[in-house]
């Protein structure tokens, strides 16, 4: 058992992260209002990886081939690919649904962790996977103008927010797995500056992102507002959640996740977001499903 300070500081953690993670939606729409989808995923990766250069630099020369390897796909999985999905999706999503979307992150660890690393799933895994997604199948068909509930077709664009809880997934597993020897902030900032290179090449060479902040209104504020998602969303959060990883157990982490729907949601009923009565019962089923899927006994 963890002695009690060790779990006052996991629910520190936990409360920190949600406020950071939960406040990252709201980020990435204002960024959104003036960058692309992809500008605004490289600039992230690219602020949160220079931001923990001093930590990266001086430790890469000692780590194995094995293990950039790993850091590679870490970087990739955890905070690359993710960065592209979400900004991308948010430029059809609103961004409290985004959150609540994101709140799938602890089944797609469970799915991963039996599919590909021969964990257990349990029957209350199954459960909770099938309630939870019940609940995104409502929150993607809910739109504004549709008559009673809002219910009517497709929002595709939730599929980028699963794509990218599904490389969560994977990228906790990974941590979880084939990393017992390097510390939390090790795995991060590595592995951020693993993927640094092409995101600093991409923005530079392929995106209009140089011109956009000579040129337009409002870009240094919105290069501010997304600055503030890499600094802290990105690099501060991965080292808190990494840390957290290490100390608690995967499912406590995760369960971040129930609490950044909650702060998403208020920020975005804040900034004048619409949600109907089908949003409210979709959120409520992918809630209650990843709490049911999570619950010890």
């Amino acid at each position: 058992m963890h002695s009690s300070e060790n779990t006052a500081k996991n629910w520190g953690f936990l409360i920190i992260l949600a406020l950071i993670w939960g406040s990252s939606f709201i980020l990435i729409k204002r960024g959104l209002g003036v960058f692309s989808p992809g500008e605004l995923g490289a600039y992230r990766i690219v602020a949160a990886a220079t931001f923990l250069l001093p930590l990266s630099l001086p430790r890469v020369k000692f780590l194995k081939s094995q293990q950039v390897q790993n850091l590679i796909l870490v970087g990739l999985v955890g905070s690359f690919i993710p960065a592209f999905l979400f900004a991308k999706a948010q430029t059809q999503l609103s961004s409290s649904l985004t959150g609540v979307l994101n709140a799938l992150t602890p089944l797609f660890v469970v799915m991963v962790g039996a599919v590909f690393f021969k964990a257990r799933i349990t029957r209350r895994n199954a459960l909770g996977l099938l309630i939870a997604f019940l609940g995104v199948i409502v929150l993607v068909m809910v739109k504004e103008g549709n008559g009673f509930g809002g219910f009517g077709d497709i929002n595709t664009y939730a599929f980028f927010v699963l794509l990218a809880c599904l490389c969560y997934g994977f990228n906790l597993n990974l941590i979880k797995y084939r990393f017992v020897e390097l510390k939390p902030v090790e795995i991060t900032a590595i592995s951020l500056l693993m993927v640094l290179p092409v995101a600093l090449i991409y923005l530079m060479a392929g995106t209009q992102f140089a011109y956009k902040l000579a040129a337009v209104d409002g870009a240094w504020r919105a290069l501010g507002y997304v600055t503030l998602l890499g600094v802290l969303g990105t690099a501060l959060a991965l080292i808190l959640f990494n840390m957290m990883v290490k100390v608690a157990s995967p499912v406590f982490a995760s369960s971040v996740t129930y609490l950044i729907p909650i702060v998403a949601i208020l920020w975005g009923v804040w900034d004048g977001e619409v949600l109907l009565l089908g949003h409210y019962l979709g959120i409520a089923a992918v809630i209650f499903g990843v709490w049911i899927g999570n619950r010890k006994k």
